[in-house]
């Protein structure tokens, strides 16, 4: 599939740490394959992480998964907002990284960039965690795909910046389900 303004290449985060993340995660996942404007979606492992920011939360369980799709971006942001809501996500009064049922971050776009108010594409932290890197370097281990991030480093070389405590604080629990 070309990666054209009616079916863009998308990448998605998601994580969890209430209740059970490894359910949330998967009716994540469920969720965005069964919408009528994704296709072609592929799941990377899921890994076990740190959280990032407050550390009196329970630790991460994350993925990552890549698609196309004919929706807008921002109509993409509130199909995700949407199905974090029917995952019991709570955003009121709640502290910024702490806990949550299901968070889904839009990574990439195509290769468009996007800043708003609501939503800025390329995500800007990517090269930061670990908990985005090792799944997104999953999904491009066996594509085409030639994505970068921030100043044109690629994400072997974020992953090769971060420290070997970041690196040491995520752990793959389980294979992707696509094969």
């Amino acid at each position: 599939m070309s990666d054209s303004p009616q079916n863009l290449n998308c990448f998605v985060a998601l994580g969890s740490n209430l209740g059970d993340s490894m359910t949330y995660l998967k009716k994540g996942v469920s969720s965005l394959s069964s919408h009528s404007q994704i296709s072609d979606l592929t799941v990377s492992s899921f890994y076990k992480s740190k959280p990032h920011g407050p550390q009196d939360q329970p630790d991460y369980y994350n993925c990552a998964v890549r698609f196309y799709t004919d929706l807008t971006a921002e109509s993409l942001l509130n199909l995700l907002q949407s199905i974090e809501n029917d995952n019991e996500r709570v955003r009121e009064g709640i502290v910024r990284w702490g806990a949550r049922t299901l968070d889904l971050d839009l990574l990439f776009y195509g290769n468009q960039s996007i800043e708003t108010r609501r939503l800025t594409v390329p995500h800007p932290r990517i090269c930061e965690r670990a908990f985005v890197l090792l799944p997104m370097k999953d999904l491009l281990e066996d594509s085409i795909v030639d994505l970068k991030v921030e100043y044109q480093n690629a994400i072997n070389d974020c992953i090769n910046g971060l420290s070997k405590a970041s690196l040491n604080d995520i752990q793959k629990i389980e294979r992707n389900g696509n094969g």
